[in-house]
C-alpha cells in the first residue's frame, strides 16, 4: 500500500494502482496478487507487520458484514489499522472533497457503495489507492476470494467451468471478467431481461470463455463450480414482485446441483435468502464452500486472506 501523497499546486497527480473495477488488474498483476494471498495464508506469521503504521478508511453506504470485518481484520492482521464511516458518500459534501480528506489521513480508502460513479469519483481525486468493496457494477474483492477458493479446491483455474444462476448483476461481472481471464468457462444462466450488461459480456468474451444462456441446466451441465446470488440486490427491492415471478426457476436445489459435476462445489457470495435463490440443504451440504463439511472450513476460515490481498496490494458481499 502506497504512502499517502500531496501533490501541491501544478504537481501531477503520481500514478496510483486503484482497484476500481476488475480490469484495474493487468493479468500479470492479478496473477501476483492471488499468488501473494496464497502465501499469506500459506505463513500469515510473515506478514503481521507488512502494513504496520498504515489506516484504511472504510465507506459503507450499505450493511454489511463479511466486506466490513474482513477488511478490518485484514488490515489489523497485516499491521495496520482502520477508521470506518457509514453513510452517503458526497451527501454533506462533494465526493472529491471527502477523497481530498481522507487521502490525508490514510493510506488507502475503501468504499461500498451504490453507485460505481462514486467509486471512479473518489478515485479520480485520491491520491491513494481507492479499493471498491461493491458497487452496482462490479464486486472485484469477492472475486479475488472466490477464485482463490476455486484453486484452493480444484489445484487449478484452466480449464473449470463455472455457472453463475440466477440475477446477472456485480457478482455475475466479476466472475466474468476475473474468472474468465484464468482460464475458467463461466456460464451465465438468467432469467430473459436480467442478462449481465452486454458491454460487460463483450469486454469479458475478449479476454475469456464466456456463455450466456436462459436455461439453468444448460450452465449447470458439467459444472465444477455453481454459483448464485440473491435474486433482489440492495437497490432493487422496488423490483421485488416482478422478481419473485420471474427467479422460482432459477433456484439452486439438490436437482439442480445434481446436473453439475459429481464433484462440483457450491458457492455464494452471502447473504443468502434461503428457500429463494438456493435451498437450506444445498447451503448445509458437504459440497458447499460455506458449510463447515469436509473441506469448506479450511478455505473459509481466512476467507479474509483473499481478499486481503486483493485490498491490501495497496489492496458478496455481505
Amino acid at each position: 500500500m502506497a504512502a499517502s501523497s500531496f501533490a501541491g499546486p501544478g504537481l501531477a497527480k503520481p500514478m496510483i494502482q486503484h482497484l476500481t473495477q476488475d480490469l484495474d488488474l493487468s493479468q500479470d498483476t492479478l496473477i501476483r496478487v492471488l499468488d501473494l494471498a496464497a502465501q499469506v495464508k500459506r505463513t500469515p506469521q510473515r506478514f503481521t507487520q507488512a502494513l504496520a503504521g498504515r489506516c484504511l478508511s472504510l465507506l459503507f453506504e450499505k450493511p454489511s458484514l463479511r466486506t466490513r470485518v474482513t477488511f478490518e481484520l485484514a488490515i489489523k492482521q497485516l499491521g495496520g489499522d482502520a477508521v470506518t464511516s457509514v453513510g452517503p458518500v458526497g451527501e454533506r459534501e462533494p465526493v472529491k472533497d471527502v477523497a481530498r480528506n481522507l487521502d490525508r489521513w490514510t493510506q488507502a480508502i475503501v468504499a461500498r457503495v451504490f453507485s460505481q460513479d462514486t467509486v471512479n469519483d473518489l478515485a479520480k481525486w485520491s491520491h491513494v489507492p481507492v479499493i471498491n468493496a461493491l458497487s452496482d457494477l462490479y464486486h472485484p474483492c469477492q472475486a479475488l476470494a472466490d477464485v482463490q477458493t476455486i484453486k484452493e479446491r480444484f489445484g487449478r483455474w484452466e480449464g473449470l467451468k463455472l455457472a453463475f444462476v440466477g440475477d446477472g448483476n456485480n457478482v455475475a461481472h466479476s466472475l466474468m471478467l476475473t474468472a474468465g481471464r484464468l482460464g475458467i468457462h463461466v456460464a451465465v444462466a438468467t432469467p430473459q431481461g436480467y442478462e449481465p450488461k452486454a458491454q460487460v459480456v463483450s469486454t469479458a468474451s475478449r479476454l475469456g470463455r464466456i456463455s450466456l444462456t436462459n436455461d439453468p441446466l444448460e450452465a449447470v451441465d458439467g459444472a465444477h463450480v455453481v454459483y448464485t446470488d440473491v435474486w433482489a440486490s440492495m437497490g432493487h427491492e422496488g423490483e421485488k414482485d416482478a422478481r419473485m415471478q420471474a427467479f422460482p426457476p432459477y433456484r439452486v436445489d439438490e436437482a439442480l446441483m445434481s446436473k453439475a459435476r459429481p464433484d462440483a462445489i457450491f458457492m455464494h457470495c452471502l447473504p443468502a435468502k434461503r428457500g429463494e435463490e438456493t435451498t437450506d440443504a444445498v447451503m448445509e451440504s458437504a459440497r458447499s464452500a460455506l458449510s463447515p463439511g469436509r473441506w469448506s472450513r479450511r478455505f473459509s476460515l481466512r476467507r479474509t486472506s483473499s481478499s486481503t490481498v486483493s485490498r491490501r496490494r495497496s489492496n458478496g458481499k455481505s
